[in-house]
């Protein structure tokens, strides 16, 4: 019986001690710690290349050959690897003499548990008898819609020639953060000149037409200077125990402002041909062609020599090829010798010959009779889009799903309502420019005057015979009182220069020229507007990239800080003084594409931890004993 009992007690005693599975004490919420290092950091006279460093708990390393930055600048890709609580470095290259070499860790660090990051780790040695120290630092902002611009390579030169940046690897190099921030380390005292580069073949040289670049026009000087800045101790996270007064070395310039460009260069080729109906094809350009190639049939023979019409499609990228001859639409595949435009190695455009295949793999479906002499009637398939409720600013736009026949203005009736009386009214019709397939039909509306607009049936016909089915639609253009208006001052712009109004995309919706000061937005919809504005050097009513050959910098490009919310029969007027925010803030952050990323951790929960841990072990059959 007492030994019943003894047992009974220890199973209470076991299942007591695993109500809750303990949570290891203080989550540890801490980077790892720098203990020491083979060299110790900023050595002299180091000929060695084994770097070793130490931390104070097991770590690990994120993509080194990505997020590890040796400078200057090495040849032979070196070993970086982790080991437990070491880093290792291995150098291959040949040190240079006298120089300082820089390893910015950046954000690759973090321990092996908890992922807590090291930021901005770096460690210097020298070769020569002492470490350079001077620091430069910035940003880096895309030029045209000024996102923040992670991941690009900041390069220094002591060789001032514009040259050295197409044929000299950078001296001294570093990288963009998240932000788009960059601090380039352990620089000599001297005049540089400053780059960034999207270093595509990662050769540190501005060598592949292709990759984003940027450059200041002023030369680099770095200097320093004694600083005080403020920094702040709280009790808890509402009140601050002590603000203190640290002294610290400011390292100067370290506002630079890069804006990264592609030049105006791309290559023209032919992606691919395809066939997506028997009785088209289309070929597909990386660009728009200037000149539409002409097919050469060689497994078929056309009746006529107009076999075809083209068709541009997407800005002029794809050129659709409508098959006007039925004896070469019914054939399955057809071989064709195509000759278009081709960039060559020199990027200069040669005539191409290449010999294509299309295949039809799309039959088109039998479609059921409703009685056994009464043939199913396919029309030509028209898209009207007049939505009944009509923005004063938009027009109706008509689409077909195959090439219309001699298309006229006179074949589209449009009435407008005036005292309960339907009248013909002349309207404006067009070609859309990107699609030869769509139409335009538009007019000066007014607010909220009524509309119908009609086509007889059997009045188009399309170039395989179809012919349209009657439609008939009526739409209201809108109220005055359903916009808002806006009207921005512009302090510190004069002219030359237009502003896009952009929606909550980053998307230019309006655009208005700069005149007498200020820019005027009439019948907006009621919505959250943000505003950009480019210098309009040139007048051409877009935005220009630059050129380093012919060292022109990209037409500015300023956001205005402030959202813009227009309501229903409101008019607003803002002043916007365009130097006011420096470049790196201007971008509103609920349009900017590029968010800083989370770096630290988020806090543990070690309540609800401990209430899952309970039910955790309760569901394994081990907490059902109390004492």
């Amino acid at each position: 019986m007492p030994a019943v009992f003894a047992g009974i007690l220890s199973l209470c005693l076991y299942a007591c001690a695993n109500m809750a599975t303990p949570n290891g004490g203080p989550y540890d919420e801490l980077p790892p710690k720098f203990v020491s290092s083979t060299p110790a950091p900023n050595t002299i006279n180091y000929q060695g290349k084994k770097i070793e460093i130490l931390f104070d708990e097991l770590i690990q390393l994120d993509n080194p050959m990505e997020n590890v930055i040796i400078t200057p600048p090495q040849r032979e890709t070196p070993i970086i690897r982790a080991s437990g609580k070491k880093v290792q470095v291995e150098l291959l290259d040949t040190l240079q003499e006298n120089m300082t070499y820089t390893i910015d860790f950046t954000n690759s660090i973090a321990d092996n548990n908890e992922k807590n990051v090291l930021e901005n780790f770096t460690f210097a040695f020298s070769t020569g008898d002492i470490i350079d120290s001077m620091e430069v630092s910035g940003y880096v902002l895309n030029a045209e819609n000024l996102e923040p611009m992670p991941g690009i390579s900041i390069g220094l030169h002591s060789n001032l020639a514009d040259s050295a940046f197409r044929t000299v690897p950078f001296y001294r190099t570093s990288r963009t953060n998240d932000k788009g921030r960059f601090t380039v380390r352990n620089i000599k005292p001297g005049t540089y000149r400053i780059y960034a580069l999207n270093d595509v073949n990662r050769d540190y040289k501005f060598d592949q037409p292709g990759e984003d670049i940027a450059w200041t026009d002023s030369l680099i000087i770095p200097t320093c200077e004694p600083a005080i800045r403020q920094d702040t101790i709280w009790k808890d996270t509402l009140t601050i125990d002590t603000i203190l007064s640290v002294p610290y070395t400011r390292f100067l310039p370290d506002d630079i402002h890069l804006r990264l460009f592609k030049e105006k260069f791309e290559r023209q080729y032919m992606t691919r041909p395809e066939r997506p109906d028997m009785h088209y094809f289309v070929l597909h350009f990386n660009i728009p062609v200037d000149t539409v190639p002409i097919p050469v049939p060689l497994n078929f023979q056309p009746q006529t020599e107009e076999w075809f019409i083209t068709q541009r499609n997407n800005g002029g990228k794809d050129i659709a090829f409508w098959i006007s001859d039925s004896t070469v639409w019914k054939q399955d595949t057809l071989r064709m010798e195509i000759t278009y435009p081709k960039s060559d190695s020199l990027n200069v455009l040669r005539p191409q010959t290449d010999t294509i295949q299309t295949i039809s793999r799309r039959r088109p479906a039998e479609k059921k009779r409703k009685k056994k002499d009464e043939p199913e009637i396919e029309f030509l398939g028209m898209m009207v889009d007049a939505p009944s409720s009509m923005d004063l600013f938009d027009t109706v736009s008509v689409t077909f799903n195959e090439p219309p026949l001699e298309l006229r203005k006179e074949y589209f009736k449009l009435e407008q309502e005036v005292d309960s009386v339907w009248g013909v009214v002349d309207f404006e019709f067009f070609q859309d420019s990107l699609n030869s397939l769509g139409y335009y039909i538009d007019r000066d509306w007014k607010y909220g005057e009524s509309y119908r607009l009609s086509v007889d049936s059997a009045r188009i016909y399309s170039l395989y015979g179809k012919w349209n089915d009657r439609f008939e639609s009526t739409f209201k253009i809108k109220p005055e009182d359903s916009y808002g208006h806006l009207y921005i001052n512009i302090v510190g712009v004069d002219s030359c220069a237009f502003v896009e109004l952009l929606n909550a995309k980053d998307e230019p919706v309006r655009k208005a020229i700069l005149k007498d000061g200020g820019v005027l937005f009439m019948d907006l919809k009621p919505d959250k507007y943000y505003a950009r504005i480019i210098l309009d050097l040139n007048r051409n009513g877009e935005w220009d990239t630059g050129n380093y050959a012919e060292k022109r910098q990209p037409e500015e490009v300023f956001y205005s800080p402030k959202v813009y919310n227009i309501l229903q029969n409101f008019q607003i007027e803002e002043t916007w003084n365009v130097y006011a925010t420096p470049w790196l803030r201007q971008k509103p952050l609920d349009i900017t594409k590029n968010k800083p990323k989370e770096v630290t951790k988020k806090k543990r929960d070690y309540r609800e931890e401990g209430r899952t841990s309970s039910r955790n072990s309760s569901s394994n059959g081990l907490g059902g004993f109390s004492l």
